[in-house]
Protein backbone atom coordinates (compact mmCIF):
# COMPACT_ATOMS: atom_id res chain seq x y z
CA UNK A 1 0.00 0.00 0.00
CA UNK A 2 1.23 3.16 -1.08
CA UNK A 3 1.51 5.99 1.65
CA UNK A 4 -0.34 9.43 1.62
CA UNK A 5 -0.53 12.90 3.35
CA UNK A 6 -3.48 11.73 5.41
CA UNK A 7 -4.59 16.32 5.41
CA UNK A 8 -4.44 16.43 1.27
CA UNK A 9 -4.15 13.11 -0.21
CA UNK A 10 -1.18 13.74 -1.62
CA UNK A 11 0.69 10.69 -2.49
CA UNK A 12 4.67 9.35 -1.54
CA UNK A 13 4.78 7.88 -5.25
CA UNK A 14 3.06 7.88 -8.67
CA UNK A 15 2.44 4.89 -10.80
CA UNK A 16 3.68 5.60 -14.39
CA UNK A 17 1.40 3.38 -16.50
CA UNK A 18 3.52 3.53 -19.61
CA UNK A 19 1.38 3.24 -22.99
CA UNK A 20 -2.24 1.94 -21.43
CA UNK A 21 -2.95 -1.51 -23.58
CA UNK A 22 0.44 -2.26 -25.01
CA UNK A 23 2.22 -2.89 -21.87
CA UNK A 24 2.94 -6.65 -22.99
CA UNK A 25 4.92 -4.59 -25.81
CA UNK A 26 6.80 -2.24 -23.69
CA UNK A 27 10.17 -4.06 -24.61
CA UNK A 28 10.06 -4.21 -28.01
CA UNK A 29 8.74 -0.28 -28.13
CA UNK A 30 12.00 0.17 -25.79
CA UNK A 31 13.95 -0.69 -28.96
CA UNK A 32 13.27 2.33 -31.21
CA UNK A 33 12.94 4.58 -28.42
CA UNK A 34 16.69 3.76 -27.02
CA UNK A 35 18.56 3.88 -30.34
CA UNK A 36 16.24 7.23 -31.05
CA UNK A 37 17.91 8.36 -27.73
CA UNK A 38 21.56 7.63 -28.35
CA UNK A 39 21.58 8.60 -31.83
CA UNK A 40 20.35 12.49 -29.99
CA UNK A 41 22.93 12.59 -27.76
CA UNK A 42 25.38 11.49 -30.52
CA UNK A 43 24.26 13.80 -32.77
CA UNK A 44 24.04 16.98 -30.53
CA UNK A 45 27.22 16.42 -28.88
CA UNK A 46 28.80 16.34 -32.25
CA UNK A 47 27.05 19.35 -33.28
CA UNK A 48 28.08 21.34 -30.59
CA UNK A 49 31.92 20.20 -30.64
CA UNK A 50 31.79 20.82 -34.97
CA UNK A 51 30.42 24.69 -33.99
CA UNK A 52 32.80 25.13 -31.35
CA UNK A 53 36.02 23.95 -33.36
CA UNK A 54 34.72 25.61 -36.76
CA UNK A 55 35.35 28.95 -36.35
CA UNK A 56 33.42 29.76 -39.51
CA UNK A 57 30.84 28.36 -37.90
CA UNK A 58 30.30 30.75 -35.18
CA UNK A 59 27.64 32.70 -36.65
CA UNK A 60 24.09 33.46 -35.29
CA UNK A 61 22.19 31.34 -36.47
CA UNK A 62 24.69 28.14 -35.24
CA UNK A 63 25.31 29.33 -31.81
CA UNK A 64 21.33 29.75 -31.61
CA UNK A 65 21.51 25.96 -32.93
CA UNK A 66 23.69 24.96 -30.81
CA UNK A 67 21.01 27.09 -27.04
CA UNK A 68 18.55 24.22 -29.05
CA UNK A 69 21.05 21.37 -29.00
CA UNK A 70 21.84 22.04 -25.32
CA UNK A 71 17.88 22.59 -24.68
CA UNK A 72 17.67 18.97 -26.83
CA UNK A 73 20.23 17.14 -24.53
CA UNK A 74 18.48 18.25 -20.88
CA UNK A 75 15.18 17.42 -22.24
CA UNK A 76 15.36 13.74 -23.37
CA UNK A 77 18.15 13.12 -20.65
CA UNK A 78 14.84 14.30 -17.80
CA UNK A 79 12.34 12.03 -19.31
CA UNK A 80 14.20 8.78 -21.43
CA UNK A 81 16.50 7.07 -18.83
CA UNK A 82 13.02 6.95 -16.66
CA UNK A 83 11.01 5.77 -19.52
CA UNK A 84 13.44 3.03 -20.81
CA UNK A 85 13.68 1.82 -16.63
CA UNK A 86 10.18 1.84 -16.63
CA UNK A 87 10.31 -0.42 -20.18
CA UNK A 88 12.98 -2.80 -19.47
CA UNK A 89 12.56 -3.03 -15.62
CA UNK A 90 8.64 -2.14 -14.83
CA UNK A 91 10.24 0.23 -12.63
CA UNK A 92 6.79 2.42 -13.07
CA UNK A 93 7.44 4.39 -9.14
CA UNK A 94 8.27 8.05 -9.60
CA UNK A 95 8.48 10.24 -6.04
CA UNK A 96 6.05 12.99 -5.63
CA UNK A 97 8.67 15.35 -5.64
CA UNK A 98 10.70 13.87 -8.31
CA UNK A 99 7.35 13.74 -10.67
CA UNK A 100 6.74 17.46 -10.32
CA UNK A 101 10.45 18.58 -11.10
CA UNK A 102 10.42 16.30 -14.09
CA UNK A 103 7.04 17.94 -15.52
CA UNK A 104 8.63 21.75 -14.71
CA UNK A 105 11.93 20.62 -17.19
CA UNK A 106 9.57 19.02 -19.41
CA UNK A 107 7.46 22.80 -20.04
CA UNK A 108 10.29 24.78 -19.46
CA UNK A 109 12.79 23.13 -21.43
CA UNK A 110 10.04 22.77 -24.63
CA UNK A 111 9.32 26.83 -24.15
CA UNK A 112 12.87 27.29 -24.52
CA UNK A 113 13.25 25.10 -27.16
CA UNK A 114 10.65 27.32 -29.09
CA UNK A 115 11.85 30.59 -28.22
CA UNK A 116 15.28 29.28 -29.93
CA UNK A 117 13.33 28.07 -32.98
CA UNK A 118 12.37 31.92 -32.98
CA UNK A 119 15.36 33.41 -32.78
CA UNK A 120 16.50 31.41 -35.38
CA UNK A 121 13.67 33.10 -37.51
CA UNK A 122 14.70 36.10 -36.47
CA UNK A 123 17.98 35.48 -37.73
CA UNK A 124 16.80 34.32 -40.68
CA UNK A 125 14.53 37.26 -41.35
CA UNK A 126 17.64 39.42 -40.61
CA UNK A 127 19.86 38.28 -42.97
CA UNK A 128 17.34 37.68 -45.80
CA UNK A 129 15.75 41.48 -45.24
CA UNK A 130 18.33 43.26 -43.57
CA UNK A 131 21.10 41.35 -45.06
CA UNK A 132 23.86 44.85 -44.70
CA UNK A 133 22.78 45.25 -41.03
CA UNK A 134 22.85 41.66 -40.27
CA UNK A 135 26.36 42.10 -38.12
CA UNK A 136 25.84 45.15 -36.54
CA UNK A 137 21.89 44.04 -35.29
CA UNK A 138 23.16 40.33 -33.92
CA UNK A 139 25.97 41.17 -32.40
CA UNK A 140 27.51 38.54 -29.94
CA UNK A 141 26.46 40.31 -27.18
CA UNK A 142 22.73 40.51 -28.38
CA UNK A 143 22.59 36.96 -29.01
CA UNK A 144 23.58 36.58 -25.34
CA UNK A 145 20.90 38.70 -24.16
CA UNK A 146 18.72 36.98 -26.62
CA UNK A 147 19.80 33.40 -25.61
CA UNK A 148 19.67 34.70 -21.59
CA UNK A 149 15.88 35.98 -22.00
CA UNK A 150 14.96 32.90 -23.69
CA UNK A 151 16.08 30.83 -21.12
CA UNK A 152 14.55 33.12 -18.36
CA UNK A 153 10.96 33.18 -19.94
CA UNK A 154 10.95 29.35 -19.89
CA UNK A 155 11.89 29.54 -16.17
CA UNK A 156 9.98 31.86 -14.77
CA UNK A 157 6.59 31.45 -16.54
CA UNK A 158 6.63 27.52 -15.62
CA UNK A 159 8.31 27.70 -12.62
CA UNK A 160 4.37 28.19 -10.93
CA UNK A 161 3.32 24.82 -12.38
CA UNK A 162 4.71 23.17 -10.09
CA UNK A 163 3.18 24.89 -7.39
CA UNK A 164 -0.20 24.73 -8.75
CA UNK A 165 -0.26 20.87 -8.39
CA UNK A 166 1.69 20.58 -5.29
CA UNK A 167 -0.93 21.46 -1.88
CA UNK A 168 -3.81 19.50 -4.19
CA UNK A 169 -5.46 16.37 -3.15
CA UNK A 170 -4.92 13.38 -5.48
CA UNK A 171 -8.09 11.35 -4.20
CA UNK A 172 -8.74 9.84 -7.73
CA UNK A 173 -5.70 8.14 -8.17
CA UNK A 174 -1.69 7.71 -8.07
CA UNK A 175 -1.93 5.88 -11.31
CA UNK A 176 -0.53 8.39 -14.28
CA UNK A 177 -1.49 6.88 -17.83
CA UNK A 178 1.44 8.02 -19.62
CA UNK A 179 5.27 7.31 -19.67
CA UNK A 180 6.44 10.38 -18.18
CA UNK A 181 4.90 13.12 -15.65
CA UNK A 182 3.31 16.23 -17.37
CA UNK A 183 0.66 19.25 -15.83
CA UNK A 184 -2.20 17.61 -17.94
CA UNK A 185 -1.35 13.82 -16.79
CA UNK A 186 -1.20 15.10 -13.50
CA UNK A 187 -4.30 17.33 -13.24
CA UNK A 188 -6.77 14.74 -14.49
CA UNK A 189 -5.68 12.49 -10.93
CA UNK A 190 -7.23 16.03 -8.93
CA UNK A 191 -10.61 15.47 -6.85
CA UNK A 192 -10.39 19.31 -6.64
CA UNK A 193 -11.75 22.16 -9.00
CA UNK A 194 -8.52 22.87 -11.32
CA UNK A 195 -10.31 25.87 -13.85
CA UNK A 196 -7.89 28.23 -12.88
CA UNK A 197 -4.77 26.29 -13.04
CA UNK A 198 -5.58 24.83 -16.21
CA UNK A 199 -6.46 28.11 -17.39
CA UNK A 200 -3.43 29.23 -16.14
CA UNK A 201 -1.20 26.73 -18.05
CA UNK A 202 -2.97 27.34 -21.20
CA UNK A 203 -2.41 31.12 -21.06
CA UNK A 204 1.25 30.25 -20.71
CA UNK A 205 1.30 27.34 -23.34
CA UNK A 206 -0.74 30.39 -25.62
CA UNK A 207 1.95 33.14 -24.58
CA UNK A 208 4.92 31.05 -25.29
CA UNK A 209 4.77 28.16 -28.01
CA UNK A 210 1.91 30.15 -29.52
CA UNK A 211 2.78 33.66 -29.50
CA UNK A 212 6.33 31.83 -30.95
CA UNK A 213 5.12 30.06 -33.37
CA UNK A 214 2.79 33.27 -34.79
CA UNK A 215 5.92 35.38 -35.19
CA UNK A 216 7.60 32.78 -36.70
CA UNK A 217 5.16 32.81 -39.84
CA UNK A 218 5.15 36.61 -39.42
CA UNK A 219 8.56 36.57 -40.09
CA UNK A 220 8.69 34.37 -43.05
CA UNK A 221 5.92 36.30 -44.56
CA UNK A 222 7.97 39.26 -44.51
CA UNK A 223 10.90 36.82 -45.94
CA UNK A 224 8.91 35.88 -48.93
CA UNK A 225 8.06 39.16 -49.83
CA UNK A 226 11.29 40.11 -49.71
CA UNK A 227 12.22 36.79 -51.93
CA UNK A 228 9.77 37.54 -54.17
CA UNK A 229 11.10 40.77 -54.87
CA UNK A 230 14.17 39.48 -56.38
CA UNK A 231 15.28 40.31 -59.92
CA UNK A 232 16.43 36.74 -60.90
CA UNK A 233 15.08 32.94 -60.46
CA UNK A 234 18.45 32.13 -59.47
CA UNK A 235 19.12 34.91 -56.30
CA UNK A 236 15.19 33.51 -55.55
CA UNK A 237 16.02 30.17 -54.90
CA UNK A 238 19.44 30.57 -53.71
CA UNK A 239 17.35 32.81 -50.52
CA UNK A 240 15.13 30.57 -49.90
CA UNK A 241 17.66 27.54 -49.88
CA UNK A 242 19.23 28.97 -46.87
CA UNK A 243 16.34 29.03 -44.80
CA UNK A 244 14.77 25.05 -46.29
CA UNK A 245 16.73 23.64 -43.01
CA UNK A 246 15.38 25.75 -40.39
CA UNK A 247 11.83 25.45 -41.92
CA UNK A 248 11.90 21.37 -41.51
CA UNK A 249 13.25 22.41 -37.75
CA UNK A 250 9.81 24.28 -37.47
CA UNK A 251 8.07 21.07 -38.58
CA UNK A 252 9.56 18.76 -36.47
CA UNK A 253 9.19 21.11 -33.54
CA UNK A 254 5.45 21.93 -33.90
CA UNK A 255 3.54 19.56 -35.55
CA UNK A 256 3.45 16.72 -32.63
CA UNK A 257 3.72 20.03 -29.89
CA UNK A 258 0.61 21.19 -31.31
CA UNK A 259 -0.93 17.25 -31.85
CA UNK A 260 -0.08 16.88 -28.38
CA UNK A 261 -1.35 20.27 -26.58
CA UNK A 262 -4.89 19.68 -28.89
CA UNK A 263 -5.47 16.14 -28.46
CA UNK A 264 -4.51 16.25 -24.15
CA UNK A 265 -7.17 18.95 -24.08
CA UNK A 266 -10.06 18.39 -26.67
CA UNK A 267 -9.08 15.09 -28.26
CA UNK A 268 -11.44 12.83 -25.85
CA UNK A 269 -12.14 10.40 -28.22
CA UNK A 270 -8.68 9.71 -29.28
CA UNK A 271 -7.22 6.38 -27.96
CA UNK A 272 -4.95 6.91 -25.00
CA UNK A 273 -2.07 5.44 -26.81
CA UNK A 274 -1.97 7.43 -29.60
CA UNK A 275 -1.93 10.36 -27.55
CA UNK A 276 1.10 8.74 -26.02
CA UNK A 277 2.54 7.93 -28.22
CA UNK A 278 2.70 11.32 -30.12
CA UNK A 279 3.52 13.01 -26.81
CA UNK A 280 6.89 10.73 -26.70
CA UNK A 281 7.12 11.75 -30.33
CA UNK A 282 7.23 15.00 -29.37
CA UNK A 283 10.59 14.32 -27.06
CA UNK A 284 12.28 11.84 -28.95
CA UNK A 285 12.20 13.16 -32.94
CA UNK A 286 13.43 16.47 -32.79
CA UNK A 287 16.30 16.06 -30.72
CA UNK A 288 17.41 13.54 -33.12
CA UNK A 289 16.19 15.46 -36.28
CA UNK A 290 17.84 18.74 -35.63
CA UNK A 291 21.29 17.77 -36.21
CA UNK A 292 20.46 15.07 -39.07
CA UNK A 293 18.32 18.43 -41.02
CA UNK A 294 21.47 20.71 -40.60
CA UNK A 295 23.94 17.89 -40.76
CA UNK A 296 22.59 16.95 -44.13
CA UNK A 297 21.60 20.45 -45.73
CA UNK A 298 24.84 22.24 -44.55
CA UNK A 299 28.16 21.69 -46.23
CA UNK A 300 30.70 22.74 -43.38
CA UNK A 301 28.79 20.69 -40.56
CA UNK A 302 28.66 17.44 -42.43
CA UNK A 303 32.29 17.65 -44.09
CA UNK A 304 33.72 17.83 -40.38
CA UNK A 305 30.99 14.68 -39.19
CA UNK A 306 32.76 12.77 -41.50
CA UNK A 307 35.95 13.99 -40.72
CA UNK A 308 35.45 13.11 -36.86
CA UNK A 309 33.91 10.01 -38.11
CA UNK A 310 37.24 8.77 -40.14
CA UNK A 311 39.50 10.07 -36.98
CA UNK A 312 37.76 8.06 -34.21
CA UNK A 313 37.49 4.78 -37.21
CA UNK A 314 41.70 4.83 -37.70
Amino acid sequence: MLAFNRTNLQPAVFLLLGIPGLESAHVWISIPFCLVYLLSIMGNVALLLIVKTDLKLHEPMYFFLCMLSVADLMLTSSTLPKILSLFWFNDREIYFEACLTQMYLIHSLSTMESGFILAMAFDRYVAICHPLRHSTILTPTVIAVLGLVIVFRGSVLLSPHPFLLRWLSYCKSNVISHTYCEFMALIKLVCTETKIRRAYSLIVAFLTGGLDFILIICSYVLILITVFNLPSKVARRKTLSTCVSHVWVILVFYTPAFFSFLTHRFGHHIASHVHIFIANIYLLVPPMMNPIIYGVKTKRIREKFFMFLTVKCF
